[in-house]
């Protein structure tokens, strides 16, 4: 699955209608409902606030809405743009000012595809990929040198804790766990403690 890099925008005009696609990172239903809801305030005098969002590790829940445009014409084509790119855990919502010209049912889903896939070359997308969150506790006298190692081998800590041991968290990609494992045996003199622990994501620029 992939998710977008950044929140952002594109724009595009067809026969005098504005399409403001608005693309925002969520992390659960309500976030995005939230992010609809404000699009809504920060646009009150649009026609059109039609939208569609992907959330979940497995992106088990989506919904779209057309938002008063004719049935099947703008929610669902911002929807289908984000299973294109394989997206969970993202929000799109496409503003439509009026230009007092109809569009057509074709026309609209071209529009409001378009809006969305522009927005989403504009923001640019990351690819999720499962890890392991890995707890190392080490003393005092090994963990400057093990913190080098780990940023050495691109393994930057999200956390470090220092207590009667100093203890680093890392997210390590799911196939490379055990030989990280390994190496942190190794890197530490076997004086290290490792505890696997919630599994999360790692992000990878495409």
């Amino acid at each position: 699955m992939r998710t977008i890099r950044q929140a952002g925008s594109a724009e595009l005009v067809e026969k005098k209608s504005r399409f403001l696609c608005v693309l925002e990172r969520v992390d659960s239903e309500s976030r995005a409902r939230e992010f609809v809801a404000r699009c809504r305030k920060e646009h009150p005098d649009a026609r059109h606030h039609c939208y569609a969002y992907v959330v979940g590790d497995d992106a088990e829940v989506q919904k779209s809405n057309d938002d008063g445009e004719p049935s099947g014409t703008a929610g669902m084509p911002i929807l289908r743009a984000l299973h294109h790119n394989e997206l969970t855990n993202t929000a799109a919502v496409v503003v439509r000012y009026f230009g007092g010209v109809l569009l057509g049912s074709g026309g609209l889903i071209r529009a409001y595809g378009t809006a969305t896939g522009r927005a989403l070359e504009e923001v640019g997308l990351v690819r999720r990929e499962p890890a392991r969150m890995v707890s190392i506790a080490v003393d005092h006298s090994t963990a400057g040198r093990l913190d080098n190692e780990l940023r050495a081998a691109g393994y930057e800590p999200s956390d470090t804790r220092y207590g009667g041991f100093v203890e680093f968290d890392v997210a390590v990609p799911e196939p490379d766990t055990a030989a990280f494992e390994h190496w942190i045996g190794e890197a530490a003199g076997g004086n290290a403690r490792v505890s696997p622990g919630e599994r999360t994501f790692l992000e990878v620029a495409e």
